[in-house]
């Protein structure tokens, strides 16, 4: 097979329509568009208009706010990620698996932090130090003998959900 024999599987896409090619056509002309009027210019949108009467999105109440700016967003690692990594010997699963040798072995980026997740199966004893694990994680890696250090973000949750709960 060559490049030039590549083709979209038949119905795959649908041929748009070709407006203003005469009137013949049954869309020539004003291009289904009619005479005049904001609705038949280019670089119109009226969405949310509702012909002068109050929008919905203003007759409503501002509520809640945004902290997208501030957002910590961890990357996932799942421990069958991990045991492919161990295997490939791309991760040394004597020493001590912290988010810069994950990042290392091509497994993250090194955003704001890494999460580890119970997805597959872990058969090395590994000692793992990362910013957050689920429950079943943590479960997994010391079954199969190891260890999982929790730091940073979590732990400042949990401090937080502690002083509420004594509040």
């Amino acid at each position: 097979m060559r490049l030039n024999e590549l083709a979209d599987r038949d119905g795959a896409s649908k041929k748009g329509r070709r407006l203003g090619r005469g009137i013949g056509s049954g869309r020539g002309k004003t291009s289904g568009r009619g005479h005049k009027g904001q609705k038949s210019r280019a670089g119109v949108a009226l969405k949310g208009f509702e012909g002068g009467q109050m929008p919905l999105y203003r007759r409503l109440p501002k509520r809640g706010f945004t902290n997208a700016p501030f957002r910590k967003t961890f990357e996932t690692v799942n421990i069958g990620r991990l045991q492919e990594a161990i295997e490939r010997g791309r991760i040394d699963a004597d020493a001590p698996v912290t988010e810069a040798a994950l990042a290392a072995a091509g497994l993250t980026r090194g955003r704001h932090g890494v999460r580890l997740l119970a997805k597959g199966r872990i058969e090395s004893a590994v000692a793992v130090e990362v910013t957050g694990a689920s429950k079943a994680a943590v479960a997994a890696v010391e079954a199969a003998g190891g260890s999982v250090t929790v730091s940073g973000a979590v732990e400042a949750e949990k401090a937080a959900e502690e002083t509420a709960e004594d509040a």
